[in-house]
């Protein structure tokens, strides 16, 4: 079972009771969820934790919920979406680590913003990913329009990979073109001391 903790945020995988903490956590303010999905209500929420339940039964995808780590609050969402690698040799399709993942579905409470949870969240999962798993390439992708969100994938030192035009569908019911970043695992000793650095 996957457990980080740093000094602001704490992640643990997602389960069903937490679909009534995040609905509240996603009412507080959502002007910040323009190009996110992000559901509105606990119905959504709790359709929404169903899927990714049902993705990670499916190792496709390991979804964490985001809490304050010293009060425990529940205040937003993130996932590791995996890839296995069809390697000569290997008899499944699926193993015990994957190859490479994309860490998206990130979503923060609106009084979460901007006091380095994001970031934060982002190094445990990053270290998690490269330490523990041994990947070699970590991807992110955002909405081209999502200056934030690309100015804050930019600041963990991330590579422009390329954007993708009609990548699919967004919240405002327009097709989105994405932007793709990643970090390599030969990237990431460096990058890890620039963390430690701070």
């Amino acid at each position: 079972m996957l457990s980080l903790s740093g000094k602001i945020v704490e992640l643990t995988e997602l389960s069903l009771d937490d679909a009534a903490p995040l609905a509240a956590a996603a009412s507080e303010n959502r002007a910040s969820y323009t190009h996110a999905h992000v559901p509105a209500d606990i119905e959504g929420m709790r359709r929404w934790v169903d899927l990714a339940l049902a993705a990670r039964a499916a190792s496709r995808q390991l979804p964490v919920v985001i809490r304050r780590t010293h009060t425990r609050e529940v205040i937003g969402t993130t996932s590791f979406h995996l890839e296995h690698w069809p390697w000569p040799g290997r008899t499944t399709a699926t193993h015990e680590t994957p190859d490479a993942v994309e860490i998206g579905s990130t979503w923060l409470s609106h009084s979460a913003q901007g006091i380095g949870a994001n970031r934060e969240a982002k190094f445990l999962l990053l270290d998690y990913a490269f330490t523990h798993w041994q990947v070699h390439r970590v991807r992110f992708r955002t909405d081209v329009r999502n200056a934030r969100s690309r100015r804050a994938i930019e600041s963990l030192g991330a590579t422009l990979d390329g954007i993708l035009r009609a990548d699919f569908s967004d919240p405002d019911a327009t097709v989105r073109d994405s932007a793709y970043y990643s970090i390599l695992a030969s990237e990431w000793p460096t990058l890890r001391e620039s963390f430690a650095a701070e």
